[in-house]
């Protein structure tokens, strides 16, 4: 059985909200709390960030710090990828959700010959690029850097030069063609979508299981579905995004979205998930303890990372 190896990022320069760097510590704060050795009871890599970057007047107002983007997404492609050379999982606690588009490209290095299908459980698209951005912030960008979809038909902006010379760099992070096809993207609980989006999602025909059709086909069929609606491809990235949850939960994310999954939803979902053999890797991302009281949203995401990793090496030890 292939051993766990836990990457933690506590990079959250591309975020809009500051306090998502806190949220890897907020998960070993709930896992104190919750008298677990979790944290001891695997090998944990702590990948470098460069917060001290926000300290700086931003240049990129279309892609904010992109430059410093571009270095993280390097760093944990790298770690990503060693750690899969090595034949281990990774399981990535991230920050701001754009390193999600390191971890794909480490994959996708790993494994260039191999078909990528990604499973991505979030309020948001994060489909947007530099030409289309309402905000600038590029935690709203992983999968256009991974797929390499520009956009620029739905372009509302008009970004610099040096923006654009970072924008092609960092979509050949890990390798320089796209990482997947729009098409082996399927979403779980999306509900915050803008326009140019949404043109990307109709074009693709992406599906997207809502919060109403995950209660009317239940947690565990919709993982099912999600997983069969990717059996062409060869193997399976899931990315949790703690906004796909209801803010009735926990404030504790810096984009909270009205009407999302429950906690025990969220929990069968990737629970499911992570049973496929064909899994390389789950992410999950978006804890921010600043916005939260009690550690409310941590001690949910701790409980949830901890049956999720259970529900990984309980199917591999079955099936070995």
């Amino acid at each position: 059985m292939m051993d766990i190896k836990l990457l933690t990022v506590r990079s959250e320069i591309a975020a809009g909200t500051r306090g998502a760097g806190m949220g890897i510590d907020a998960l070993i704060v709930a896992s104190l709390d919750q008298k677990s050795t979790f944290f001891s009871d695997y090998s944990v890599q702590n990948i470098d960030d460069v917060n001290n970057i926000l300290f700086k007047n931003n240049q990129y107002p279309n892609a904010k710090h992109i430059d410093g983007v571009h270095t993280m997404l390097e760093r944990v492609s790298n770690a990503t990828s060693n750690v899969l050379t090595k034949e281990n999982t990774p399981f990535v606690l991230a920050g701001d959700h754009s390193t999600a588009a390191g971890t794909i490209s480490g994959i996708k290095k790993s494994f260039p010959e191999k078909k990528l299908g990604v499973i991505w459980i979030d309020a948001h698209a994060d489909f947007h690029s530099p030409f289309t951005t309402p905000s600038g912030n590029m935690h709203g960008m992983p999968l256009a850097i991974v797929t390499h979809i520009d956009n620029k038909e739905e372009a509302v902006n008009s970004p610099n030069q040096e923006t654009l010379d970072y924008w092609d760099r960092i979509k050949s992070v890990g390798t320089s063609t796209p990482k997947l096809a729009a098409e082996d993207i399927v979403f779980i609980g999306v509900r915050d979508t803008e326009t140019p989006e949404n043109v990307i999602i109709n074009k693709y025909g992406i599906k997207n299981y809502t919060v109403d059709e995950v209660r009317q086909l239940g947690a565990i069929e919709t993982a099912h579905e999600a997983l069969k609606k990717l059996e062409d491809c060869d193997m399976i990235y899931v990315s949790f995004d703690v906004d796909s949850m209801d803010p009735s939960i926990s404030k504790g994310t810096g984009t909270p979205v009205e009407h999302g999954l429950t906690v025990e939803e969220a929990l069968t979902i990737n629970t499911t998930l992570v049973s496929s053999e064909k899994l390389v890797c789950w992410e999950m991302v978006e804890v921010n303890p600043t916005l939260d009281k009690h550690n409310t949203m941590a001690n949910n995401a701790f409980h949830i990372l901890t049956e999720t990793v259970k529900s990984y090496k309980h199917n591999r030890t079955v099936k070995a």
